[in-house]
């Protein structure tokens, strides 16, 4: 794939992580800033890390399960693998302008 496919796919990855919700927030998981990396290979599989705001969310299973699920389905994907990282740990300031707003820290 070149530069610009691989660009392309990446964008969509996004827009589909901008989807997902921890049950318990009102923003999604990507401007709360828990997704840490997405590496797309040239095979097309997508190796996303990510973080919960807690290591003991009750909803992790449900959130990594949606994930891995919203991303496989993107086209140009063609398998995803989402690791569970807890370094560095998360905290607000890793969250967008926008979720900051939305959860009223600004």
């Amino acid at each position: 794939m070149n530069a610009e496919e691989r660009l392309k796919i990446e964008e969509r990855i996004i827009a589909m992580l901008k989807t997902v919700y921890d049950p318990e927030i009102p923003v999604n998981i990507y401007d709360l800033g828990l997704i840490y990396k997405i590496d797309l290979q040239d095979d097309g599989e997508a190796i996303i890390d990510m973080t919960l705001t807690a290591p003991n969310c009750p909803a992790a299973d449900f959130i990594m399960e949606d994930v891995r699920q919203k991303i496989d389905s993107v086209e140009g994907v063609s398998s995803a693998v989402v690791n569970l990282v807890f370094e560095p740990e998360w905290d607000k300031d890793m969250m967008s302008e926008e979720a900051k707003l939305d959860l009223g820290f600004l």
